[in-house]
């Protein structure tokens, strides 16, 4: 995702991106990972040089949430960039519950499956969110080396 990937595409839906909007997402783009409205809102009345009404951010927010620019993660209340423009519905995201990380990846097999099961219920999805918790693999490392030398350490002392 990038600021002329996101004018471009306004600019083929007849959208207004406006300059509150761009300002929006260029800060969204500097944040390593999903960001709390309320993370959000301060960094925004920064980057502006004034004081932000939080209805004024969150119409930001929900423009470029509209535009499918931005995911939000449900569980966490927080949004980041999205990864797939031309399907809002295409990926599946891994949150950390350790140290926050989120990895969005394709769901290449399980929107097919979901939409046949929509399909044989009569179902008609009208917005799609999965999201995994759990431990990624570093937490699990570090987790692992750590738990490994507390019984080290307690072994030699008893």
């Amino acid at each position: 995702m990038s600021i002329e990937v996101a004018e471009r595409i306004c600019a083929e839906r007849g959208a207004r991106f406006t300059p509150l909007r761009r300002t929006a997402l260029e800060v969204l783009l500097e944040f390593n990972g999903p960001v709390s409205a309320y993370d959000f809102l301060p960094a925004l009345a920064q980057r502006l040089g004034r004081r932000l009404a939080p209805p004024t951010a969150y119409r930001a927010l929900g423009f470029l949430l509209e535009q499918g620019f931005i995911c939000r993660i449900e569980t966490r209340n927080a949004f980041t960039l999205a990864t797939h423009l031309e399907d809002r519905n295409a990926g599946v995201f891994f949150l950390c519950d350790h140290c926050g990380a989120t990895v969005e990846v394709d769901a290449d097999g399980i929107t097919e499956l979901l939409a046949g099961r929509a399909a044989a219920l009569g179902f008609e999805v009208g917005r799609r969110i999965v999201e995994l918790q759990g431990i990624c693999a570093d937490c699990r490392y570090t987790t692992a080396a750590v738990e490994g030398q507390s019984q080290v350490v307690r072994g030699r002392r008893a």
